[in-house]
């Protein structure tokens, strides 16, 4: 082999190796990113939120903020960008959904995404220990918790137990709107109802709203479709 064809092939090599890097190629694995997750606006926020969960549904999700460097970072102390307050279902796991990583979410998961004292505490406690100026209420498709509050008040001879009916008490005004309203689908209506009555109350809460009065934090719901992975903000 001549020296001009050894020449060529240790070009074309190093361009390919440098193409890997810059694409987030076999040289560079995308969970190997580092992003900055403090000192986001509200908007901000949101708009990482929209942008990992349009990777996830087009399969390109990144993985940022899940290496070493990122892990022995967090142990000192968590940076969280955006509050989750969403459903126990184990079709619905935030961090995948929004394509995030360590120390980026932190997630509250209630069945019914629902507004409890501890969840709400929870909640409050991540807006005045890190300052997140995010909190998404996300309810998803085919949500069992809906679907047996709406059972529950079609049948007198449904029986629970006093913590499933505490559950569904909470849902059961987003039932009730979604016949008020003629909807064909009550449960999937109420999903979405409810998605947005548990951000009222929270946007009502004494800790948030002063934070959300001055700009600091901002309260909004979404609902989950299983199948496509899309996340819709309401």
């Amino acid at each position: 082999m001549s020296d001009i064809t050894r020449r060529s092939l240790i070009t074309r090599g190093s361009a390919v190796a440098a193409g890997a890097v810059a694409g987030g190629g076999l040289l560079a694995t995308p969970a190997s990113a580092s992003e900055k997750t403090s000192g986001l606006t509200p908007g901000q926020a949101l708009a990482r939120l929209r942008a990992g969960n349009r990777r996830y549904v087009a399969s390109r999700a990144a993985g940022p903020n899940r290496s070493r460097g990122r892990r022995v970072a967090q142990a000192e102390g968590q940076t969280p960008f955006a509050s989750i307050l969403s459903c126990s279902d184990s079709r619905v796991p935030p961090e995948l959904v929004f394509d995030r990583g360590l120390g980026d979410l932190f997630i509250v998961r209630l069945a019914g995404n629902v507004t409890s004292p501890e969840g709400v505490g929870s909640l409050e406690f991540a807006a005045e220990e890190f300052g997140v100026p995010l909190i998404v209420v996300m309810g998803h498709e085919a949500c069992g918790a809906v679907k047996a509050t709406k059972t529950a008040l079609e049948d007198p001879n449904f029986k629970a137990s006093e913590n499933v009916g505490a559950l569904a008490k909470s849902i059961a005004p987003s039932v009730e709107a979604a016949k008020k309203a003629g909807a064909k689908d009550i449960v999937e209506s109420a999903i979405n109802f409810n998605a947005k009555r548990q951000a009222r109350i929270l946007r009502q809460n004494p800790v948030l709203a002063p934070r959300i009065a001055d700009g600091r934090l901002a309260i909004v719901s979404a609902r989950y479709d299983l199948e496509t992975g899309r996340v819709s903000f309401l």
